[in-house]
């Protein structure tokens, strides 16, 4: 990934220049000078081009001066709609754009610190590559962008800025990796370890292996790890920052809960072979807490917060779960096992009912790619949410509009509790189809116990098919740049 840097407004003597352009705006500044230089070629380009600054609108002019090898300008839109979206799409957009020049220098005289941040964040988070399995790539192939250096007029503040936006982005790709890594290489035991790997950043972190549960009494969770020869793990990770350098406050945690099936066939309840390979990523939900929790540790955030993941692996096999079969969970209510396919919010109860029995939590959010049916709803634009808690709906709601990490809340209600009525034990794992992603919230919901709660459900976000403005082709670490600006916008002391 290039290097961020800061400088004061000058014309680079080499490499690109992006120019961020607001719809209407007249030439002014390094704009200015840079069309000077050129004999006026920008303008005339401009105007073959029509290009007028319109939002995500770009254009490319080569060589248009002795040094500098391309210009790129890119439209804001109407300055009265900026926000942080657009200025982070417009950074993903030079990664995009521009990756085989040796620097970019992006220019706009109405650049403030904390926008000129947000050009950058866009710009690295666009520069994700998962490449340790590439044994024979060409180094043509590779991306050559070594530098992004945003000009600003404030640079020692616009590096203040970025310092904790650079930490969120560690987070994220902590997550794209987690996700993108092949099942074979991040099993329950694998993916706990590296976990573990994380108390270099500050958090304190328990590994609970089948032992540990089975004393709980972790029916619910373990029933689905039972099929697999990798031993099920659940991981504490705890942040203390309320009170400072790492000290706990007396304040209440907020706690995130993470589905982590690191791979899924269905167990018993066999999925067909075609895009099974995809259910590595059905552990994304546990991979967005482990990367939200390197998050907060990495910028220091002023709460205390709790992420708890539930990792297995769901295969058939002698030992496996059967349909029909009925667990005890650990809050002790019993669940008969009506489809196999439906296990991750069997490895939820468990996890959820420790963590609001253990923790007295301020707040819970879970998170899983948990249901097909949430996708068919809303497709690929919006997670799921569902929440007993209408204030943390609408911070939820908030966060994701600020993010781009958008959320739409479903309805909970107890005539779809009744689809899940079992004839011989407490509830069963699936009501059906219609409303297949209610009833699975539902589901949950039986195991919050009236703590403040919310689960988004991120099936159809947590994989992307195609390139992005800030995401490349693949995993997309949803859900981390959402609750990390959840808890700055309201959790921190």
């Amino acid at each position: 990934m290039p290097d961020i840097a800061f400088a004061k407004p000058a014309l680079p003597k080499s490499g690109a220049l992006a120019l961020l352009i607001h719809e209407g705006e007249k030439p002014s500044g390094l704009w200015a000078q840079l069309d000077e230089a050129a004999g006026g070629a920008i303008e005339r380009a401009f105007r073959v081009a029509e290009f007028k600054g319109g939002k995500g609108k770009t254009c490319s002019i080569l060589a248009p001066c002795a040094g500098i090898t391309r210009v790129l300008a890119i439209g804001l839109g109407k300055p009265a709609e900026i926000s942080q979206t657009i200025l982070e799409e417009a950074g993903g957009t030079i990664v995009a754009n521009l990756s085989h020049e040796a620097a970019v220098a992006v220019a706009s005289c109405a650049l403030t610190p904390q926008q000129s941040a947000e050009v950058a964040l866009g710009a690295i988070l666009r520069s994700y590559r998962f490449d340790r399995y590439r044994t024979k790539e060409k180094p043509d192939d590779k991306p050559k962008l070594s530098r992004v250096t945003v000009l600003t007029a404030e640079v020692a503040k616009a590096k203040a800025e970025w310092e904790p936006l650079n930490a969120t982005a560690k987070g994220v790709f902590l997550t794209r990796d987690l996700v993108t890594e092949p099942p074979n290489v991040l099993d329950p035991p694998e993916m706990a370890e590296r976990c573990r790997r994380l108390s270099e950043l500050g958090l304190k972190v328990e590994i609970f292996g089948p032992k540990e549960m089975g004393k709980l009494g972790f029916g619910a969770l373990l029933g689905v790890s039972q099929g697999s020869a990798k031993e099920p793990r659940m991981v504490v990770l705890h942040w203390n920052g309320a009170g400072g350098n790492g000290r706990k406050s007396k304040d209440k945690p907020v706690v995130f809960v993470g589905k982590g099936v690191t791979f899924d066939t269905g167990g018993i309840s066999i999925k067909p072979a075609g895009g099974m390979e995809d259910m590595k990523w059905d552990m994304a939900g546990a991979g967005t807490v482990i990367g939200l929790m390197a998050a907060l540790a990495g910028r220091r955030a002023k709460v205390d917060a709790i992420g708890l993941v539930g990792l297995v692996e769901n295969m058939p096999s002698a030992t496996a779960q059967r349909p029909g079969d009925v667990v005890t969970s650990y809050s002790g209510q019993t669940i008969e096992v009506i489809n196999t396919d439906a296990e991750g919010r069997l490895v939820l109860a468990d996890v959820i009912w420790y963590a609001q029995q253990k923790y007295d939590p301020k707040f819970m959010i879970d998170l899983a790619t948990l249901t097909g049916a949430i996708i068919i709803g809303l497709g690929h634009e919006y997670a799921g949410l569902f929440s007993n808690d209408d204030a943390l709906s609408r911070k939820l709601t908030a966060a994701g509009q600020a993010t781009g990490e958008r959320v739409w809340r479903m309805p909970l209600d107890d005539a779809y509790d009744k689809q899940i009525r079992s004839d011989i034990a407490d509830m069963k794992n699936v009501g059906g189809r219609p409303g297949g992603s209610i009833t699975a919230a539902q589901f949950i919901q039986r195991f919050v116990n009236a703590k403040p709660w919310a689960h988004l459900d991120i099936a159809g976000m947590a994989w992307s098919t195609k390139d992005t403005a800030v995401t490349p082709k693949g995993a997309t670490a949803f859900g981390v740049r959402l609750l990390d600006r959840l808890v700055a916008d309201h959790y921190e002391s």
